[in-house]
């Protein structure tokens, strides 16, 4: 029965490829496997797993930091913020190319949310750099890498799903994310000063404007987002509020500057709510299918197959670890994050904790992986959210030849933070010595 369960993969990537949902084709695949090997009493207990996820406190902020993402994208505020910082570092060359980077960190830092910043960016930002003469390919590796961004830099709905499937508290996990978070953005922006250096004519400077009328739109549009950002995350850091109830705060904090800059209506709020709606009942029925999915694999005794297959590893724990970075990375060229957030987290993180490892950096080793599953072809989907609005000079072709330096740097920082697990671990330590813990 374990090597049946092994068995559950195969089929269920094969479902996938074929186009099926991925909720429905975890909890069949799961149901029926479940029906024939353990039988009929084992609904029992998923139906006691997924009350637990129904009535966690943790994962409220999912969609509370959804909708935070998705009000700041209707209302304007995120179109406002790419013009102005665009205005600000376009007089260098390649300075649309860091104003995309550094408005991908600010909104991944204030919705974590990557479609939105991905087709935010796309919109707006992309378009702007085609037509100032910027190389197609640099300008979609640029705004697509800026838009994963959300995946690593709190608020990151990765994040508060990994906390919740790994037992490590979402707040250490933020404040482990932010440094890896922040090294990706100047390697980011290295990368396309360097570019702009090196090519001129890939990323060339943008006209001088009127400096003083500059700052003063600069101070207003950058100043309430970025009190909003230090607001949400702040509160959590030092240990003032939990996820949950900074993501209550952000979702106020975004509505009260919409309505500020009067742009908080009734389509625009309605509008806002529908798409949390829809993206939250995607999240939560991939997690219930996943957890049916999980608990019918551990019970046929597959997770101890698989414990005994890493822990025989040559090199220890050094070799668990390139075996299980290898693999999400491979998965994530077919599968997204959720998938293996859901379903591959929950079998690597006890042979984790058996060798001993630092859960919170291992979770952050898995997030900064999973980045790059939206960015790898053939299936990352944030190729597909910029390519659905990408002006037709950026072909297929060109998005992957730009995307690759990006997954290239990734993968950089992924070495960086397995060589040296401090990067993680010094700002958890130092705000648990700033309460007293």
């Amino acid at each position: 029965m374990q090597f049946w369960a092994l068995g559950m993969f195969p089929i269920l990537l094969l479902l996938l490829l074929l186009g099926y949902p991925v909720a429905f084709t975890l909890g069949a695949t799961a149901l029926i496997f479940g029906w024939i090997f353990l039988g009929p009493e084992f609904l029992s207990l998923l139906t006691l797993r997924i009350w637990g996820i129904m009535t966690n406190f943790t994962l409220l902020a999912v969609p509370l930091f959804i909708f935070m993402g998705m009000l700041l994208k209707r209302s304007g505020l995120a179109e406002e913020l790419l013009e102005i910082v665009g205005l600000l570092c376009g007089r260098m060359r390649g300075g649309l190319a860091l104003a995309g980077v550094l408005v991908g960190a600010l909104l991944a830092a204030s919705t974590g949310v990557v479609g939105a910043t991905v087709v935010t960016m796309g919109v707006i930002a992309l378009p702007t750099m085609i037509r100032c003469g910027y190389s197609p390919a640099l300008a979609a590796g640029t705004v697509a890498a800026a838009g994963t961004l959300g995946q690593i830099i709190p608020p990151s709905i990765v994040l508060i799903l990994l906390g919740d499937v790994m037992g490590v508290p979402v707040g250490r996990l933020f404040a482990g994310a932010l440094l890896p978070g922040l090294l990706l953005v100047a390697l980011y922006a290295g990368y396309v000063l360097m570019a702009a250096w090196w090519r001129p004519r890939w990323a060339p400077a943008l006209p001088t404007v009127d400096a003083t009328d500059l700052w003063r739109r600069a101070c207003k549009g950058l100043l309430p987002p970025f009190a909003l950002i230090v607001g949400v995350l702040g509160s959590i850091f030092f240990g003032i509020a939990s996820p949950t109830e900074s993501a209550a705060v952000g979702a106020l904090g975004a509505a009260l500057l919409a309505a500020g800059r009067r742009r908080l209506d009734l389509t625009r709020l309605t509008d806002s709510m529908r798409q949390t709606l829809r993206l939250t009942s995607m999240v939560f029925l991939i997690l219930i299918g996943a957890t049916a999915f999980g608990l019918v694999f551990r019970g046929m005794g597959g997770d101890r197959v698989v414990t005994d297959f890493m822990t025989s590893l040559p090199g220890g724990v050094w070799g668990f670890l390139c075996v299980s970075m290898a693999l999400i990375f491979v998965l994530g060229l077919f599968l997204d994050f959720l998938e293996i957030c859901f379903i591959v987290v929950p079998v690597l993180t006890p042979i984790a904790a058996y060798f001993g490892l630092d859960l919170l950096w291992f979770g952050i080793l898995i997030a900064v992986n999973l980045q790059t599953s939206f960015l790898t072809p053939p299936f990352g989907f944030s190729l597909f959210y910029l390519k659905a609005v990408a002006p037709p000079e950026v072909d297929l072709g060109r998005l992957y030849r730009g995307v690759m330096p990006f997954v290239a740097m990734q993968l950089i920082v992924l070495a960086i933070l397995a060589a040296y697990p401090g990067c993680v671990a010094w700002l958890p330590a130092w705000f648990d010595r700033l309460q007293g813990l």
